[in-house]
């Protein structure tokens, strides 16, 4: 495993679409540990491949809804059911120190593949389902700053 340098707001990568994962290999393997160490070392809840300059659709999130926290892995994700928005306030790894309310679902589901091409669908709340969405937009080519309603300084918030 190795950690991967995460790309900054201004970065064209960040702004391009990502191509679906066909080829479920050990190189989907290494981009998928090396993200998973890279997500640990960063402090951060979901980091998606554009961010670290792979253009694939390929995600990495921390469940934090779980005790311990679980480690998810989609690959080619899609958001399918989103209810109940609330407003949070967000962040990103690659928009460091930047954060702002964002309205999201309260609950969503996703369906994904695993890193051996498996289907599966799993449901999260609160923080979970923010990262779904937040994390399958990256895959699109869009930064939260998109959506931010109202920047905030988190030092006194």
């Amino acid at each position: 495993m190795a950690t991967r340098n995460i790309l900054k707001q201004g970065d064209e990568t960040l702004n391009k679409r990502c191509r679906p994962v066909t080829q479920f290999d050990e190189r989907l393997h290494t981009l998928l540990d090396d993200m998973a160490q890279t997500l640990r070392e960063s402090g951060g809840v979901g980091l998606a491949a554009p961010q670290v300059g792979i253009l694939r659709r390929v995600v990495v999130l921390l469940d934090v809804n779980k005790d311990p926290e679980e480690l998810v892995e989609l690959v080619n994700p899609e958001v399918i059911e989103k209810r109940d928005e609330e407003r949070m306030i967000e962040g990103c790894l690659s928009v460091p120190g930047v954060y702002g309310y964002v309205t999201r679902p309260h609950y969503a589901v996703i369906r994904a593949q695993d890193r051996n091409g498996n289907w599966f669908e799993r449901a999260g709340e609160g923080m979970v389902a923010q990262c779904f969405c937040h994390e399958t937009e990256h895959l699109d080519g869009h930064l939260f700053t998109e959506k931010v309603e109202e920047y905030v300084d988190v030092e006194t918030e």
